[in-house]
């Protein structure tokens, strides 16, 4: 079944609503207000901190056993707590702006009374979410390439700071690539910084499509393009770093968007040491790339 709510709620259930008419629990100070959850989840600028604390705070008004988040505008998936059978979902808005559908989860089924409740609560949770979801926008804009779309050298101080530490705590080895266009200012001197900008998008989605789902690209600046990705050791390393190197000479939409230019990449290769940092790691994949540069370019070099 479903309803609509109010312009903000939608409500969608599997599993059916209980019959049996046993009074709701003691709700007590657990009951808020819209406003009074509003306030306390204004605390948080996170869209999981702020979901995770709604959930936690209504759990003796509404008794469930966990929830799931779907955001495929913002590219969020989240989910507390363990799936049950029971289920009830809700697709949230914002005059007419989408903040995501919202699914609780039980193992017995949900009455009407308690879900009306809930719809009540929900109102409270609107502009915590809508006000979170925002500043992630203004966060992951603040760390993209406007003109690839890819992460730029900002997000990639940040993300190359996280992999590392997560590989001093035992993770997989880290591999960082940098990637220099060759002779891409003959390119903009020869066709314009129009065709430029058409070859380093071009460049771009061939990376993207060169490289794993976990992989992370990055445009550290200019021409110059950087791969961060977990390996299983250096020839694991250097087969990636070859099969992008070779993607990109060998992509149609690359070359076709230089015409007269032969488009090719210079790739530097650094593995994490133990006690590296983002710049002692970033330092000598640069300092292999710029040795492709100086002795032929359009090649892979493994920093030693």
């Amino acid at each position: 079944m479903s309803q609509i709510y109010s312009d903000s709620i939608l409500r969608s259930l599997s599993g059916g609503l209980s019959g049996q008419s046993q009074p709701l629990p003691e709700l007590g100070n657990a009951s808020l207000s819209p406003a009074e959850l509003a306030f306390e989840l204004q605390t948080t600028l996170n869209p999981e901190a702020v979901l995770g604390r709604f959930s936690r705070v209504i759990q003796l008004a509404f008794p469930h056993d966990g929830f799931t988040y779907d955001h495929a505008g913002a590219k969020l998936q989240i989910s507390q707590g363990r799936v049950s059978l029971h289920s009830c979902t809700y697709s949230l808005s914002l005059k007419g702006e989408d903040l995501g559908d919202l699914r609780f989860l039980r193992g017995r089924k949900f009455r009407e009374p308690e879900l009306a409740h809930l719809e009540t609560m929900l109102t409270g949770l609107i502009y915590p979410l809508r006000n979170a979801l925002l500043y992630q926008q203004a966060v992951q804009a603040s760390q993209t390439d406007p003109l690839t779309g890819v992460h730029n050298r900002k997000a990639l101080d940040q993300l190359l700071k996280r992999e590392l530490a997560s590989f001093e705590r035992g993770g997989e080895p880290v591999a960082l690539l940098v990637l220099d266009l060759d002779h891409f200012k003959r390119v903009n001197d020869t066709l314009g910084h129009t065709v430029g900008d058409r070859v380093l998008k071009a460049v771009t989605s061939c990376l993207v499509e060169a490289t794993r789902a976990s992989d992370m690209v990055f445009r550290s600046g200019g021409e110059e393009f950087v791969v961060l990705m977990r390996v299983a050791g250096p020839e694991d390393a250097a087969r990636a770093a070859e099969r992008i190197r070779t993607a990109v000479e060998q992509c149609a939409a690359v070359q076709d968007s230089a015409p007269g230019q032969h488009v090719t990449a210079s790739i530097g290769v650094a593995l994490a040491r133990w006690r590296d940092t983002a710049v002692t790691l970033f330092d000598r994949a640069d300092a292999a790339m710029y040795e492709v540069k100086r002795t032929g370019r359009n090649r892979v070099k493994v920093a030693d």
